[in-house]
Order: C-alpha cells, then structure tokens, then sequence
C-alpha cells in the first residue's frame, strides 16, 4: 500500500508531488506505466536494460533500481534526460532539507543517478559538480572470543552450527556462506572457493580442520542430503539457505549466549579480521582473505600492524583449543 504523496513543493524546473516511500516489487513496463509519464517510464526500462548488461549483483540492481524510481516518480512530465547538475542540486536539497534523508540513503541515491547520467546516458564526468554528504567514519562492531565462544556453544542443530563455523573461521559474508557449493569444498588442499563473491572476485579461503568435521557430520545426517550447495533451503531442495535465515541463526545464538551488542551475522566477519589482526597477522595478508580490492577498505576497521607472519592461524581452530568447542 503506498504512502499518501506529500503537498505538491515548487523547486526551480522539478514539480515535487510527493515521493512515494516504497517502489513497486517488479519493474516491468506494466508497473511502471501508472507510476511514470510514459517517457520516463522508457527510461526506467533503458536503465534496468542498463545496469542487467553491467552484470551488476541483483542486490545492487535493486537498490539502484529502486533509488531511481522515487526520483523518476515526482518528474510528472518532465523528461529526466533534459536535467543538468543544478536541477539535481536543487533535488538532492529537497530530499536532504525536506523528505529528511539520511547520508547512506543520499549517497544511494547519488550513485544510482550517476549511473543514469553517466552510464546509461553517456554525460562523462557529469556527476563531478554535484557534492555528497560526508561519510561518518564508522568503527566496526566487533565481538569479543568468549562472546563467540559462547554463542557457537549454545547452538545445538549442526546445521545452524557450520553455518556459523563458516562465516567465522574464513571470515566470509553471509551471501557467500550460504552460496558455498559442495564442490567448492576441498578437502585434500583444505581449501574453500568462494566463487564470484563481491565485485565477481574468486578467491580461496583456508579451511578450518574443525569445519571440515562439522560439515561431514553435518551432511552424513541431513534429510535430505544437499545435493549443489552446502546449505540448502529445507523447503526447496537444491537452492541455497536463505540470508534471513541465516541471520536468524546468529540473532537466537546472540540471544542464547546474552549477549547484547547490537550486531549482525557480518559481525563475525569483522571479528575474524581483527582477531587476526590482534594475534599478529599482517594486514595484507588480512585483505586478501577478505576479497577486498584495496588495503583502504581493510583499513577502514582495522588498526594497522606491520608484523608479518607466514603461519596464519585458523581462528576456529584457536578458538576450538580454549573452548572445546560441542558439534
């Protein structure tokens, strides 16, 4: 059900008639047609078309699909290619001062018309005059080892254990835990591939010794046994496990455990970094475990240490050793 439009708010060359706070699920031409002039509504689909040949993630596809929406929604008439910068100035002032955006909703939506400016309509450089709010440097919530210990101790279902295992003892997100194929496990090299994860980056992870037993336990009793990914959706045989499920594990864990820090499942991703970190491993070798592109991006919430060690450590195995952790 949409929101009520907000009073129509004059800004010079935009007619403001209320953003719509949620976009409609499918953008197809039939759903666009009654929300959009006709024109833009075409622009829609060449901006869909767009980002589907950047093979862009389909969560990025959303966000940029979504994003652009709202602001195609309150043009009317008025084609969006006929924009300049000041326009979109005086736009992005009424989605700061007026709709009260917040900084990470105004940087999304900086981004997605920078793709439609640039990318879609060919105006190199276009998004050069228009200025972002200032990103807030945000330290990461990290949890602390008998945090961690305690929470994988009061998870008794074995799946919902090497789920947890998994994204800690390879530091890996959420979305590639539960994208983690079968074949993707060796076991011979103990090694995980993480195939196509952020930014399409390949890349192999060490496998934890601890994991590796939890996961042949865990498949030698699974009814019915996951026959492409790892962690298959019980109620669809052959996809994976859900995000939200996933989530949810590790939210009854925290629950379990009492612990209260306001955390996430990618939680356990920040703390296997900085647990590294703290035993001595150097950073470099830290962001390529991390699939990051650039050491700035491990920098961001890790301290910087110059130790290098060669031996890294698997933190689930150093865990297991003061914990005995149960499986």
């Amino acid at each position: 059900m949409e929101s009520k439009a907000r009073p129509e708010t004059e800004i010079p060359g935009i007619t403001i008639a209320g953003e719509p706070r949620k976009a409609t699920a499918s953008y197809t031409h039939k759903s666009i047609s009654p929300r959009l002039s006709e024109i833009n509504a075409a622009e829609m689909e060449k901006y869909i078309r767009h980002l589907a040949l950047k093979s862009y993630s389909p969560s990025t596809i959303r966000t940029y699909t979504n994003e652009f929406f709202q602001f195609l929604a309150i043009l009317k008439d008025k084609p969006a290619e006929t924009l300049d910068s000041n326009r979109l100035k005086d736009y992005l002032q009424y989605c700061h001062q007026t709709l009260h955006l917040s900084d990470a909703t105004l940087h999304s939506r900086i981004n997605a018309l920078k793709f439609y400016f640039e990318q879609v309509l060919g105006k190199d450089k276009f998004f050069w005059e228009i200025p972002r709010p200032k990103k807030p440097v945000q330290l990461p919530k990290v949890l602390g080892e008998r945090e961690i210990g305690r929470m994988f101790n009061s998870i008794k279902n074995i799946k919902h254990k090497a789920i947890l295992f998994a994204a800690y003892s390879a530091g890996l997100r959420v979305s590639e835990v539960i994208n983690l194929k079968i074949k993707d496990v060796d076991s011979e090299r103990m090694q995980l591939f993480i195939e196509k994860a952020k930014g399409k980056k390949d890349r192999y992870v060490g496998l934890s010794i601890l994991l590796l037993d939890v996961l042949r336990a865990y498949i030698k009793q699974a009814v019915p046994k996951p026959r492409v990914y790892v962690f298959e959706n019980p109620m669809n045989p052959g996809q994976q496990y859900s995000v939200r499920g996933a989530q949810k594990i590790f939210q009854q864990a925290k629950d379990n455990a009492f612990v209260n820090k306001n955390v996430g499942i990618h939680s356990l991703r920040h703390s296997f970094a900085t647990h590294l970190l703290e035993k001595g491993i150097d950073i470099r070798y830290i962001k390529d475990i991390l699939g990051h592109f650039s050491i700035k991006t491990t920098e961001r919430y890790l301290h910087v240490k110059r130790e290098t060690l060669v031996n890294i450590p698997n933190m689930l195995d150093e865990l297991n050793k003061s914990f005995n952790l149960e499986w």
